[in-house]
């Protein structure tokens, strides 16, 4: 492992990860790091050295890469080490020729979120990445799922952004639309398929249009990656396993925004509202994750609710924090007797 500073400058550090999926296939991914000094909320371990709480991994959405600072300050500020994924054919670790966002099936995710894990203990001394809470944005929060229902013991809290759980309507859309590009998929895995470009979204963060935040366009695309029908068939095989049920164990904070603003036309609630995603579906889908599930709504929130406007954003971090107050750092004694369970 060899950090090198990372783009996003002081504090921020980068490794390349290469990691072989089942089917051979050494994909190439770039792990991120907050190196901040430990603050007040992390405890003191018995020899009076600062320790932190737990770690936090990040996986972004797709045709996106890992730039929010003021989240990965958060969660230093809450007593976590936070760490975040540019998963393989995105951002940091796009290189030439590749085809960006594009993977034949969710799982060839799995080898490089596992090396990640893998090397955070071997990173740190005296790691604390065996309290595990796994973060993913969109696509990466259905990634980040399908993550953790296969590899339940590695993971101890699971936190969603807005996640992609399901397509805009219902089921049916899913598996007529999966119907349309599956005989494609087979065959022709990388062909683009030629769909309306909506640049919404873009509009509304990046400071380059409308928004606040600096994107690197390089890294995220103002019109997104091409939509690949291989891409898109593993998404909906996804979404199929999410629907069939994940019986997640672990607890699950799943956030999202108040609305949705859908169409080919820009409108002025797509500054408050979810422009990608349809959250009504996202809600359905989300409350069947798992045995422990909460859902908070963000009143204005964007589709990343942490990239919302000020205000709105700070409703959406003040909800994190009384969740991880109150499942992440709950250390009340369990006051039921193994009789009574």
């Amino acid at each position: 492992m060899e950090w090198t500073a990372d783009i996003l400058g002081t504090g921020y550090q980068s490794c390349s990860i290469d990691a072989a999926g089942p089917d051979g296939v050494i994909r190439h991914a770039t792990l991120i790091r907050h190196d901040a000094d430990p603050l007040a909320q992390a405890e003191s371990g018995d020899d009076g050295s600062v320790r932190r709480l737990g770690v936090v991994l990040f996986l972004h959405g797709w045709s996106d890469y890992f730039f929010n600072t003021e989240l990965a300050e958060f969660w230093s500020r809450q007593g976590y080490e936070f760490y975040a994924l540019d998963l393989h054919n995105h951002g940091r670790s796009l290189q030439p020729g590749d085809p960006g966002g594009y993977v034949a099936n969710l799982a060839d995710y799995d080898a490089e979120i596992n090396q990640a894990i893998n090397a955070i203990h071997q990173g740190r001394a005296g790691s604390t990445a065996d309290n595990l809470t796994l973060m993913g944005h969109s696509t990466g929060g259905l990634v980040a799922a399908l993550w953790a229902s296969r590899h339940p013991e590695r993971v101890q809290y699971l936190i969603l952004d807005s996640p992609w759980l399901e397509m805009h309507g219902s089921s049916m859309v899913r598996r007529t639309a999966n119907a349309m590009v599956a005989p494609l998929a087979r065959f022709r895995p990388e062909t683009v398929l030629k769909l309306p470009e909506r640049g919404f979204y873009f509009r509304s963060i990046s400071s380059s249009a409308e928004g606040e935040w600096h994107l690197d366009e390089k890294y995220r695309p103002p019109l997104a990656f091409p939509v690949r029908a291989g891409w898109l068939r593993a998404v909906f095989a996804g979404q199929s396993q999410v629907a069939r049920g994940l019986n997640l164990e672990m607890p699950v904070l799943v956030l999202m925004s108040s609305a949705s603003a859908n169409g080919m036309m820009w409108h002025e609630s797509m500054r408050r509202s979810d422009a990608v995603l349809d959250v009504g579906v996202m809600a359905l889908r989300a409350m069947a994750l798992g045995r422990t599930v909460t859902l908070e709504r963000i009143d204005g929130g964007l589709h990343d609710v942490f990239l919302s406007a000020p205000a709105v954003r700070k409703d959406a971090y003040g909800r994190l924090a009384r969740w991880i107050r109150g499942f992440m750092q709950d250390k009340a004694p369990d006051d039921h007797h193994e009789g009574d369970r």
